[in-house]
């Protein structure tokens, strides 16, 4: 059975996150800080994996990723994961 993952990098040099879901985390990590060479990701490398949870289909992982995209999502990454990697 195939898992899926929304999960959320974070770039340290540049304060800024990106949220997503994928069904391979170790490959899309790697493209997000290595192989693409367009869009949002390619700014501010390198990043860092701060958060992660696992989903047995696609529509819980999709529904996590919307949630952690709006603004109440956004303040829980902002107040309750961040600080876990600022100095």
């Amino acid at each position: 059975m195939q898992e899926f993952v929304t999960y959320v990098l974070y770039s340290l040099k540049f304060n800024k996150i990106y949220i997503g879901y994928s069904s391979s985390l170790i490959q899309r990590f790697y493209s997000h800080n290595t192989f693409s060479n367009k869009g949002f990701t390619v700014k501010y490398r390198p990043w860092i994996l701060v958060y992660t949870e696992f989903f047995k289909n696609k529509n819980e992982a999709m529904k996590k990723e919307k949630w952690l995209k709006s603004g109440v999502g956004r303040k829980f990454i902002k107040e309750k994961i961040i600080p876990l990697y600022k100095e």
